[in-house]
């Protein structure tokens, strides 16, 4: 069952055995969904966190990009330049360390009115140099593993409540867990934050298996389970 914004502060408080209502307890509710979101969006790499965005402009003579502000960039999956001449065409990048393009191509000055870049390397975390220097302006289109809105009473669903609610209800009692104070060893229950690890880290591993089938990255890079008794492996 999905859950909402209401519902999962009323299910993690009757799993914590306060009420929903105290003020201590709603005072770290944020520092619990926080946890547990920022966990599994680590962790499991779902492919509903990536945008794809093309509003990037690359100007000539230039080797410095900035990525999109109007999301937030975790990780770089791609990069491709987007010819807008009358043959459009499109040119992914290849990724880079910043020292061998610094070696290979040291100036932002283009070869040639028709160069295009063919290599990228991340520079900080918002930045990245591109190589060789374009030789007109180009469309950027990257590629970006985002964070999505965290849930809160403004934004009541997530992909994680909608999808993923055992999950994120498991994580979340791990985190609740030191609210309570059960992890010392002469807590009331020093085993319940372990069974609960447990319980996420079974669920974790089956939420990857199923977002690794999305990737079509299962067996024999297919979209189908894996079934260990075939034979020979599907393919």
């Amino acid at each position: 069952m999905s859950l909402t914004w209401s519902s999962f502060v009323t299910d993690l408080a009757n799993l914590m055995v306060v009420s929903p209502t105290d003020t201590n307890y709603l005072t770290v509710l944020p520092n619990i969904i926080d946890d547990s979101e920022q966990r599994i969006y680590r962790e499991c790499d779902f492919l509903r966190t990536i945008v794809v965005s093309s509003t990037v402009s690359l100007s000539s003579d230039t080797r410095g990009v900035t990525l999109p502000s109007s999301v937030t960039c975790v990780v770089v999956e791609s990069v491709s330049v987007l010819s807008t001449t009358a043959v459009p065409s499109r040119t992914s990048l290849t990724p880079a360390s910043k020292e061998w393009l610094n070696i290979v191509y040291p100036t932002a000055t283009s070869s040639s009115s028709t160069a295009v870049p063919l290599y990228f390397a991340m520079l900080t975390d918002q930045t990245m140099l591109v190589a060789p220097p374009a030789g007109t302006t180009h469309d950027l289109e990257i590629t970006v593993t985002t964070r999505p809105t965290a849930l809160s009473s403004t934004n009541t669903t997530t992909y994680l409540t909608t999808n993923l609610p055992d999950l994120f209800m498991a994580a979340s009692m791990v985190f609740a867990n030191a609210y309570l104070k059960n992890f010392a060893a002469t807590a009331d229950d020093p085993q319940a934050p372990v069974t609960w690890e447990k319980h996420y880290v079974t669920l974790r591993e089956s939420a990857i298996q199923e977002e690794q089938r999305k990737r079509f990255g299962s067996q024999g890079w297919t979209s189908k389970s894996v079934a260990p008794i075939a034979t020979p492996p599907r393919v």
